[in-house]
């Protein structure tokens, strides 16, 4: 009998052993790997190509006229296309991009931000923002008469008299900034006539119809500390500000020690009503957080892992357009 029981208590705790070690194994958080630089790079480069469309036409045809899917009518003169200083002939390829809500601007990582004379930067409310590239054979080409884009005002809430013409420069990571085109007459090649803006171009590339922001409320600098593993590299952080429809802020600074996202120019009015917007990549598709929330002075805002949700990029530009 004592034999029997010392077995006993022996297959006892063998089996509680057991027991508490499954329970310990199912309790053990999953891993969660955080998105690679090329991941995110990935999801907002295929954004870009969902919205980028597609030309052709003979450069001896002269003067041509495309039409987009929303209805701007793209105006090109054939005999003004170059490449390498040389007139071109036979067909040409046109690549052309156009962006008039906040989500497309958000997944194709093109915000409206403006740089102001002093080398800062702040929002800018947009009339649309637009790519256009010619290619021959796969060479860039050139245009030595400028190209012209007639664009209906209500895509993006109505014509607006103080909207002038802006320039894309995107720098070696990828981000965009907007300057305005100094013109010495005209209204920064921008003019409305109806419920249209005509905008005249120099050259290719990326132009945005614009104006500043205005807000006469005092100003602050925020910051947002992204979630553990997240950083500059591969993910953003976006401001949209409730009832502006056209135009989204970026925080473009990143502070690597504090992990913090900054616009560090402090140009946030205080008592803005708005939403702070986390993105980045997750197995292909969209990892993403939006906190409403109204602006402080020296605000911090925090995102955690478990306040992030995971959708496609149709699902996320739908949110994001939903927004106040």
């Amino acid at each position: 009998m004592k034999n029997f029981k010392t077995i006993f208590r022996t297959m006892l705790m063998v089996t509680l052993v057991l027991t508490t070690s499954c329970e310990i194994s199912d309790d053990v958080d999953i891993i969660h790997t955080p998105a690679s630089a090329q991941a995110f790079k990935s999801v907002r480069d295929a954004a870009l190509e969902n919205h980028t469309q597609t030309f052709n036409f003979n450069a001896e045809d002269g003067n041509v006229t495309l039409i987009s899917d929303n209805g701007v009518q793209i105006n090109i003169n054939g005999n003004c296309l170059t490449l390498n200083g040389t007139a071109v002939t036979g067909n040409v390829d046109i690549k052309y991009v156009e962006l008039f809500d906040k989500g497309s601007m958000l997944t194709t990582n093109k915000p409206t931000m403006g740089e102001m004379p002093n080398g800062d930067k702040a929002l800018l409310i947009s009339g649309g923002e637009f790519f256009i590239e010619a290619t021959q054979n796969g060479d860039y080409l050139d245009t030595n008469c400028g190209l012209q884009l007639i664009i209906p005002s209500d895509l993006t809430g109505g014509a607006d008299t103080t909207m002038t013409l802006w320039e894309g420069r995107i720098n070696e990571d990828e981000d965009l900034t907007w300057d305005e085109v100094d013109l010495v007459t005209g209204q920064g090649g921008v003019f409305v006539e109806g419920e249209q803006y005509y905008s005249s171009l120099e050259s290719f590339g990326w132009s945005n119809v614009d104006r500043f922001y205005s807000d006469p409320r005092p100003k602050t600098q925020i910051q947002v500390q992204a979630p553990i593993g997240y950083n500059d590299l591969n993910s953003d952080v976006y401001l949209s500000y409730d009832g502006e429809d056209v135009g989204l802020a970026q925080l473009d600074t990143y502070d690597g020690t504090l992990n913090l996202f900054s616009e560090h120019y402090g140009q946030i009015p205080i008592g803005l009503e708005c939403h702070v917007i986390f993105a980045t990549e997750d197995n292909g598709i969209w990892r993403y957080a939006i906190k409403a929330v109204t602006i402080v002075a020296d605000d911090i805002i925090t995102f955690t892992l478990d306040q992030t949700t995971i959708g496609t990029e149709a699902s996320l530009v739908t949110l994001i357009n939903g927004l106040p």
